[in-house]
């Protein structure tokens, strides 16, 4: 059964995800907004104005009083109480139980492990709500992204030709997706993380990894 419960904080060793406030404009701006190379593979368009980022704030503010909002503002505890990204559920089919999440971090922290922590931060707090399907998927040309959540435990699905539109035109897609009743990796720090091999299944999953 499904019960919306909302943004609540998320924990773990050195990570915060909660819900975003109107301070966290400037963070967001500098962090990931206007980054082109961060929203390349994006829908949306990077931010050129503090102020385009400060209305989109403000719409995220006010949405999160909604208990079937999901949305969090990624804080490394080592930088204080800073945004550096976000994570969120950017569609769902309640009466499926099914949510789909997306994400962006700041360049700087791109490798270090922190998105496929988040993420499975995300994922355990989704399914204690009662989802029993979660998926993601990105652009073939990001396969950086499909590291992120072949490590976070989903499993590749196949490529959907022509499925979305990014910042690069229309593209393929790659899609993941983990059950309730799929196995789920132990996410270890980063020094481990950098070791780890991944194994493939799908020799069409092989391709896009190299």
């Amino acid at each position: 059964m499904l019960i919306h419960q909302g943004s609540r904080p998320l924990e773990s060793g050195r990570l915060l995800l909660r819900p975003f406030v109107p301070g966290d404009v400037r963070d967001m701006f500098h962090n990931w907004c206007s980054d082109p190379q961060v929203v390349r593979y994006l829908s949306w368009p990077y931010h050129q104005s503090i102020q385009t980022t400060d209305a989109v704030l403000h719409s995220w503010v006010e949405a999160q009083r909604q208990k079937n909002v999901y949305r969090w503002g990624i804080v490394l505890r080592a930088e204080g109480n800073h945004v550096v990204g976000c994570i969120d559920v950017v569609g769902a089919n309640d009466s499926l139980l099914c949510a789909e999440i997306g994400y962006a971090l700041s360049r700087r922290l791109w490798g270090q492990g922190i998105m496929t922590e988040a993420l499975g931060l995300v994922l355990d707090y989704l399914f204690g709500c009662g989802y029993i399907r979660l998926c993601a998927c990105h652009d073939v040309e990001n396969p950086a992204s499909g590291r992120v959540m072949k490590k976070a435990g989903m499993q590749f699905e196949g490529i959907l030709r022509s499925a979305r539109r990014t910042n690069r035109g229309f593209c393929d897609v790659a899609q993941y997706a983990i059950l309730t009743t799929d196995p789920r990796p132990a996410i270890q720090a980063p020094p481990a993380l950098a070791g780890a091999k991944i194994r493939y299944e799908n020799p069409h999953e092989r391709m896009l990894m190299k």
